[in-house]
Parts: C-alpha cells; sequence; structure tokens
C-alpha cells in the first residue's frame, strides 16, 4: 500500500478535520472533513490531478457549509430549557376554576384538591377540610392557591 496515495491523504485530512469538530465549536470543520472524504472517494477510483482535487474539496466544503450548517445546528443543538415568563395566560387557565380538596388545607400545611382529573398541591389562608369545593384564586408554581366556596 502506498503511504502517500492522495486518497488516503485526503481520507486521513478528513478524519482529522471531523475528529477536530469535537473540540471546536461552531459545526464547521466537520464539513471540510466530509470535502476531503468526497475527494478521497472519487481519488479512489479515478486518477485525479492535484489542482482538481483541491477545487473539488473547496466545492464540496463550501457548499454543504453554506447549506447545511444552520439545518444541523438546529438538529444537533437540542433544546435549551429556559425559565419561562409568567404567562397571564396560563394564569387565566386556573383563575376562578373549581376543584374539591381531597387532602385537608391549612395554613401551615399544603394539602391536595382535584382539579380536571388530577390532584394537584394547594395551599390556602384558611383551614379547609376534606370534600370541600374550592376556588381557585393564584398559583405559585406548580401549587395552587384556593378559597372556600
Amino acid at each position: 500500500m502506498d503511504w502517500l496515495s492522495p486518497e488516503l491523504i485526503w481520507f486521513v485530512l478528513g478524519f482529522i478535520l471531523i475528529l477536530m469538530e469535537f473540540a471546536l465549536p461552531g459545526l464547521i470543520t466537520i464539513f471540510f472533513g466530509i470535502g476531503a472524504w468526497i475527494v478521497a472517494l472519487l481519488c479512489l477510483f479515478v486518477n485525479i490531478p492535484l489542482t482538481p482535487q483541491l477545487l473539488i474539496f473547496i466545492v464540496g466544503s463550501v457548499l454543504p457549509l453554506i447549506f447545511l450548517r444552520n439545518r444541523f445546528k438546529s438538529i444537533l443543538a437540542g433544546r435549551s430549557i429556559i425559565e419561562p415568563e409568567v404567562n397571564m395566560n396560563e394564569l387565566e387557565e386556573f383563575l376562578g376554576k373549581k376543584g374539591v380538596v381531597t387532602e385537608q388545607i391549612s395554613p401551615e400545611k399544603k394539602g391536595r384538591i382535584e382539579f380536571r382529573g388530577s390532584t394537584w398541591s394547594a395551599e390556602a389562608y384558611e383551614t379547609i377540610a376534606v370534600g370541600t369545593a374550592v376556588e381557585i384564586v393564584d398559583k405559585n408554581n406548580i401549587t395552587l392557591v384556593v378559597k372556600s366556596i
């Protein structure tokens, strides 16, 4: 095997560039690595002089970089979890709605209410017994603030 064959040199260069992508931010060097692999693949089957090899490398790297980078970034970047701002529509979804106490609520101890088919943690400024109908007056994160009806 000839260690200085163009296809091997381009393949190794592409491999190094793709490995560099793991260390460098920006999702750029992977496209140059892919461009190098394109040239390596072509050189494997066709004897191409150096100048066309370089041209194929540039075109095979820059065009995908321009057209695919943003798409790949959105796929690979994932989603960030950002603390949402208080949405008044979300609060309005709860305000004034009715529920039933399933675990006693007192000012000192949170209880639970049934609302829309599931139980929610609830707090109140008064003691409210099990089975009492309540109205939601506020929301504190995932805890509902209620008052008896």
